[in-house]
């Protein structure tokens, strides 16, 4: 029997679609966001602030989010924040008319806020479905960020000149697909919810950073969005304004990239089969290299596009790895902390990564902006040396 026509699965498609609809206007804000920043701005240095801004906005919004979801339900609370996204997107219309930069940062920060629901569309999947089948539904939501990867910037450059400010009309073009969005999600019947009481934990959080593969798992999910972000964040303000390609071009390589994050959760799990969470980390490492080596080498759009390509599956990779190693690193009861510290911690450096791009991208060249991320690369090999010694030390120490 096919598992996607099975109970439940009506539901993931829905939420699946759904989500990629709603989501797109995060890849879309991604593009034209700094391309819009740069002419906003009071200066060139402040350009990816709404990048930075928006990210801040999703990791802020995490736990009210999800307090809104546990007292609303799923549907309720996705459907509320699609509305308030909508609204959103027409602050930012407000703000590019008005040339106001502080305005257009606010419109970026609410919408990572409303990012952040969309993202909890994977566990209203995995409750959907059999307990058997979670990890498959889970996959398919997040597989829908391909589709949003690829929607999200085509409204960037199809709305960018529909009214005399650029940019306005992709945001109404955004506007029009969340509320298709909305409308899809209306057919999602919720799963009966249960009231789960978290436990509380004793553990100091001192204590739970003793283990070093918690160290790890947190460094690797960290530093794939930090080299991820900053190099991301920088690239259509590089390409465009810089060697001067087109934003047809810019938004093809945006689009490859973010499709390049997701693609390679359909070979994961084999890879996982052949090699273990620590080499999955090094591979990711390895295609940061090679980001570097031919960015360096090569600033042609097809240098661009194998660059940002393999930026995406080296971040995908990393967080991938770190996010498998985490729940093996504290007790059941540790989940909800440890999970906290973990996003806290991705998302923090995350925005201080976008924000850095748009101040170092005009300050040193592309090439010493793709060198400067050797410096965190080598602080995750320093990591994972630190952490092998580490946990050979303590199993040696308990024998």
């Amino acid at each position: 029997m096919n598992i996607f026509s099975s109970a439940g699965f009506k539901d993931v498609w829905v939420l699946s679609i759904s989500s990629a609809l709603a989501g797109s206007v995060i890849p879309l804000m991604l593009l034209a966001g700094s391309l819009a920043g740069t002419y906003l701005a009071p200066s060139a240095d402040w350009a990816t602030a709404p990048i930075a801004l928006m990210i801040v906005g999703t990791a802020a919004a995490v736990i009210p989010v999800t307090q809104c979801m546990r007292t609303l339900g799923r549907k309720k609370g996705l459907l509320l924040f699609m509305m308030v996204a909508v609204l959103t997107c027409g602050v930012a219309i407000i703000a590019l008319q008005l040339q106001s930069f502080t305005l257009f940062c606010i419109a970026a920060l609410i919408l990572g806020s409303c990012n952040a629901a969309v993202l909890q569309t994977r566990f209203a999947a995995m409750e959907s479905v059999a307990v058997e089948h979670s990890a498959t539904a889970a996959s398919m939501v997040m597989a829908s960020g391909i589709i949003a990867a690829f929607v999200g910037p085509e409204l960037a450059v199809i709305g960018r000149q529909l009214t005399a400010t650029d940019y306005q009309g992709s945001f109404l073009l955004a506007a029009i697909c969340i509320l298709m969005g909305g409308l899809l999600l209306s057919l999602y019947k919720p799963a009966a919810m249960t009231e789960v009481v978290a436990e509380k934990t004793a553990t100091s959080t001192r204590q739970l950073l003793r283990n070093p593969s918690l160290c790890l798992a947190i460094a690797s999910a960290a530093i794939a969005y930090v080299i991820m972000s900053f190099v991301m964040t920088g690239t259509p303000i590089s390409m465009h304004h810089f060697h001067g390609h087109s934003l047809v071009d810019t938004k093809w390589v945006i689009q490859s990239h973010i499709a390049a994050m997701f693609m390679p959760s359909f070979i994961a799990p084999l890879l996982f089969r052949y090699l273990d969470t620590r080499a999955m980390m090094l591979l990711g490492l390895a295609c940061y290299c090679a980001t570097i080596v031919i960015g360096f080498a090569d600033t042609s759009v097809s240098g661009f596009w194998l660059q940002l390509v393999l930026l995406g599956v080296g971040w995908n990779f990393l967080f991938v790895a770190g996010t498998s190693l985490l729940p093996s690193t504290h007790s059941a009861s540790d989940r909800f902390k440890v999970q906290a510290m973990n996003d806290f911690m991705v998302f923090s450096l995350q925005s201080v990564a976008a924000l850095g791009a748009g101040w170092v991208i005009n300050l040193i060249s592309w090439q010493q902006m793709l060198l400067g991320c050797l410096i965190p690369i080598t602080l995750m090999l320093g990591v994972l040396v630190w952490e092998r010694i580490k946990t050979q030390q303590i199993a040696a120490s308990r024998h």
